[in-house]
Order: C-alpha cells, then structure tokens, then sequence
C-alpha cells in the first residue's frame, strides 16, 4: 500500500485501546476519542494522543481523510453514528463490534455516505477497559472483514490491510454469516458461561473450595461486564436463538438419556470428537489462493474463501493473498 491511512479510534476499552496500542506500534497516526474521562486520562499518560471530544476527533477525521474505527459498545453505536454522519460523513469507516447485521442497518440508515467496512478482531479476555490492553492482542487471531453485495473493494482492502498491519489474519464474510457463526463459537459460550457459573454458585463456600479446572474453564467468560455480554447476546438475537434451541435440544437428549438409561456416551463422546475435529481443521495444511480484488467476481471470491474457513494474509495492490483448507 503506497499510502498508510491516518486513523481515529472512538471508544478505548480493551479492543479499542488496544487497536490504538497496536497501530501505533506499526507506525501508524493514530488518534482516539472515549466518553470515559478514566480511559482518556490513562491513555494519554501513556503517551497516546487520546482525549473526550468525540465530534473533534471525528472533525480531524474528516480533515485528515483518516479511517475511523467505532470500537463502542453496541447500545452505543447508533450515537456514535449519528456524530459520523455529522462530522465525518465520507470517511472511510469501520468497526469491532462482535455483531455485524444491526450495525450495517444503522451505518446504512444513519451514515449512508461513508465507506463502510464492518469489522470484528476474534481476540479479547474477560477483562475490560483501557488497562487492560496491550499492543500484541490481535497477533495471530482471526479479524472477520465484511463482504457485502455494495462493499467497496478498495476500502475492504484497506480495513484488511490494517488488521494484517497488527498482527490479524482476514476472514472475509457477508455480515449474516458472521452473526451465525459467532452465536455458535462466542455467543453461546457465553450465555452457557453464565448459567454454569450461577449454578456452581447455588453450592455456596463449599463449592467455592472445591472448585478447580473444570469450573474456571467454563466459566472464565462469565466474568465479561454484564452490559457488554448483553450487548452481544441480545443485539444478535436473530441469530442466537435457533443456536440456543440447537443447544437446549442437546441437552434434554442427555437428560432424557440420563434419566432413562443412566448412561451419557453419546453426549460425551459427541462433544469429545468435535473438539478433535476443530483442532484437526485449525492444524491442517492449507492451500495458497490468491483473489484479484479487480474481478468482476472478487466479492463472490472473497466470501467463498471465508465460508470455507479460509483468511487473507497478504495484499499487494489488488491482489489478496490467502490460506484455506
């Protein structure tokens, strides 16, 4: 890429903060706003150009033809949006919100003007809040890159150079499928983490103590702050559903299997060879595939390649560079 894009960061909890962390080391000018005084403050004693005045950092934005990046919660994206379509109607925009339909709705409705790219790094902890970044965060992960039937390529291609840029590998993906995806392998462990958790609970000190592996496994995401678990889970709602059904329908089978012939075999060993089956796709060999973002058939390409689980590791003018299995 002949010109690195300037970029503003609105919002600074963990992925937000850490994309400005990340981006800078890389050499990019970056920026950011936050309506958190806290994750201001600290952002700038450690030496980042952040501050509170959301519609200034979006005014430079504008000015400096820089790519802006919600990194907000959900509930908060559609004011964000409405200060984009103020100040920054024609940036090029993108995000990291775990979900990715309602967001396109609102980008649509309330920013029509601007290039926009939905995005989603699959990195984070349990933690939250400026403090808990850090610069190496997305390394290796994977970072969803939406591929609409109206996506501008040469904007897709420069939100995924900026994902490759701090460490990401690109899956390229429609927004419905994302939000399918994600109700799966994210959002339901997290509604399971929370029940699980409030079951242990039930056992009291007793349980407390006992306590070890098992339970902190499944349970780890359980400490997420509750308004960004709801944020995900009820913003995906469409999508999270049939997933929840698909998971409470296992579990009466076990029930019923329980109660009838006292034996669990087929849940258990179910559950035991589809953890196997993901860690044998994760660690098996990939073919190189490249996709000329020039071709009248580049969108079809780029989700086909995603679908098949497939991610983009380079992007030299406009050819995408890729792996897939």
């Amino acid at each position: 890429m002949s010109h690195v894009r300037e970029m503003c960061v609105i919002g600074l909890g963990l992925i937000g903060g850490s994309l400005l962390r990340a981006a800078t080391t890389a050499g990019r000018t970056a920026w950011a706003a936050t309506e958190s005084t806290v994750d201001a403050e600290a952002a700038t004693v450690d030496g980042y150009d952040a501050g509170t005045d959301v519609a200034a950092a979006l005014h430079r934005a504008a000015q400096r033809d820089a790519i802006v990046v919600l990194a907000v919660p959900l509930t908060a994206v559609d004011d964000v949006l409405r200060q984009v379509g103020e100040h920054a109607p024609e940036c090029l925009l993108t995000d990291v919100t775990s979900v990715k339909g309602p967001v396109l709705d609102s980008v649509r409705r309330l920013a029509p003007s601007a290039r926009y790219v939905g995005g989603h790094p699959m990195a984070g902890t349990a933690r939250s809040g400026w403090e808990s970044g850090r610069s190496a965060l997305f390394a290796g992960s994977a970072w969803v890159a939406c591929v609409e039937e109206d996506t501008n390529l040469a904007a897709w291609a420069e939100v995924a150079e900026l994902a490759l840029a701090v460490g990401a590998r690109v899956v390229p993906l429609p927004a419905a499928v994302h939000d399918e995806v994600v109700a799966r392998i994210s959002h339901l462990p997290h509604l399971l983490a929370a029940v699980l958790a409030g079951v242990g609970a039930q056992g009291g000190p007793l349980a407390a103590t006992l306590a070890a592996g098992s339970f902190a496994d499944g349970t780890r995401v359980a400490g997420t702050r509750p308004e960004l678990v709801r944020a995900m889970t009820e913003g995906n709602r469409e999508a999270l559903l049939p997933i929840l059904d698909e998971a409470l329908g296992k579990l009466g089978a076990a029930r019923g299997s329980l109660a009838s012939t006292g034996g669990l075999g087929a849940t258990i060993s179910t559950g035991n060879q589809a953890v196997r089956t993901m860690e044998e796709l994760r660690a098996g060999k990939r073919a190189g595939v490249r996709v000329d973002l020039a071709a009248p058939d580049a969108r079809d390409g780029l989700c086909a390649l995603g679908e098949r689980g497939g991610r983009i590791t380079a992007i030299d003018g406009t050819v995408a560079s890729g792996e897939v299995a």
